[in-house]
């Protein structure tokens, strides 16, 4: 695996994608890179771009624009194409327009012997997700979503600043929808190893359990906040992919809050939505449960069935 040549298609050269591609050569995680864009100029501007800050990279990389013919022997294609979420609009708004946009967008990369691994980025992610598995028909644990892993890394800023510790030193999870019904698992949520509710009893002069819940809101509602100030949110979700894109081809087994089929986990079947996995170089190598409180195993249940409607309405394409 060592000898292998690792081959990252991006196709979409928006503010996520041209992110993502910055992301990946600062950290070096990939040997090729090809971007596929309907805009051809901008997309060879930023390859341009990228190549001219080679000489100060941590290792070599072959960035270039492509088309679809480049996805055959590609290890990742990562799609992140697609309308944009507007200001006052939901995820789920977007789940008609850009299910059509991914039917072309599979099709051709399928055309081309498409062997690798699908992650989706768009959204609604959790629907895409799940078309793009119908549409191309490779096997569950080849198409990822990138799920609630941005959720996750912002429940863990938050929880951070709070109690002042660093955020890589908090562990919490967000799961469910990548959207409004998405939920916190306080029961598994830790500082330092330590509950998160029994930190802050410990520290009652400092901290009080009634303000989890606001940090949850500012969570669930950061992409709202920032779309009304800048239009988008693109370095945090670019990150996440950086850091997808790393365990795949590095082959860690590292878990992650993405989304992924549900076949009776969590009592759920036949759905795309955000929950702890284990990725590796094949993909979806385990799916972990989690044993939740009846509280959170009721709101998950709210949240699947969210999808799942948003998911019947799309499927007839």
């Amino acid at each position: 695996m060592m000898n292998m040549r690792n081959r990252v298609v991006i196709i979409g050269n928006g503010a996520v994608g041209s992110s993502y591609a910055y992301g990946l050569l600062n950290q070096g995680v990939a040997d090729e890179l090809v971007i596929i864009d309907l805009d051809k100029d901008k997309a060879e501007g930023d390859v341009m771009d990228l190549n001219h800050g080679l000489a100060f990279a941590p290792s070599s990389m072959q960035i270039r624009t492509g088309d679809y013919r480049d996805c055959e022997g590609a290890d990742i294609v990562v799609i992140t194409a697609g309308a944009n979420q507007k200001p006052g609009e939901t995820r789920l708004d977007l789940a008609m327009k850009n299910t059509e946009v991914f039917k072309s967008i599979v099709d051709q990369v399928m055309s081309h012997s498409f062997d690798g691994i699908f992650i989706v980025a768009t959204n609604p992610v959790d629907v895409l997700s799940y078309m793009t598995w119908k549409f191309s028909g490779l096997s569950s644990e080849r198409v990822i979503g990138s799920g609630t892993i941005l959720d996750t890394a912002r429940l863990r800023y938050q929880l951070g600043d709070y109690f002042r510790i660093d955020a890589r030193n908090v562990h919490a999870y967000i799961i469910g929808e990548h959207g409004d019904s998405e939920l916190p698992v306080w029961s598994h949520a830790n500082v330092g190893g330590i509950p998160v509710d029994q930190y802050i009893s410990m520290h009652t002069e400092r901290y009080d359990e009634k303000d989890l819940e606001p940090i949850f809101h500012k969570v669930r509602d950061a992409a709202y906040h920032i779309i009304e100030r800048k239009g988008a949110t693109h370095y945090g979700i670019a990150m996440g992919l950086v850091r997808l894109t790393k365990a795949v081809l590095r082959n860690e087994d590292a878990l992650f809050t993405v989304s992924v089929l549900l076949e009776g986990q969590y009592d759920e079947e036949d759905v795309y939505v955000g929950v702890p996995a284990i990725i590796n170089r094949n993909g979806v190598r385990e799916i972990v449960e989690l044993n939740l409180r009846q509280d959170e195993k009721d709101l998950f249940k709210k949240s699947v069935s969210v999808v799942k409607d948003a998911v019947e309405r799309v499927k007839h394409y």
